[in-house]
């Protein structure tokens, strides 16, 4: 069972996915002191090991968004919780790096331990 819960979201990269935006960018969080430096949202009637719906981070797009359809390319896996976040790209971008991934989401990774999951 271990197992399902740090691979479930594996099954969303290379898929296009519509993602409901509701931490558009530059938005603050509600309850921690952060803002997010990148349109952040989920998979509506989906559920992760969490208990809620599956979260992604959409990058490459520099405007608050509503709503957005992209690629997945990667998985923020937290070894420290169960909560996946998916990578989420306008298409022309699939080919981000790592390195911009993780620099994009650091603003909230920073207090996890995240690992990124490729195809």
């Amino acid at each position: 069972m271990e197992e399902d819960k740090s691979n479930y979201a594996k099954k969303y990269i290379g898929e296009t996915l519509t993602i409901k935006i509701d931490r558009p960018l530059n938005s603050k969080h509600p309850k921690h002191d952060f803002v997010y430096e990148v349109n952040y949202g989920f998979i509506p009637d989906t559920k992760a090991p969490d208990g809620e719906e599956t979260d992604a981070y959409i990058l490459g797009v520099d405007e608050p968004l509503e709503e957005f359809t992209g690629k997945c390319v990667a998985i923020i896996h937290r070894t420290d919780d169960d909560d996946d976040k998916l990578i989420v790209v306008p298409e022309s971008k699939k080919d981000i790096s790592d390195e911009e991934i993780l620099k994009a989401t650091h603003f909230q990774e920073q207090w996890f331990k995240p690992t990124l999951l490729r195809e």
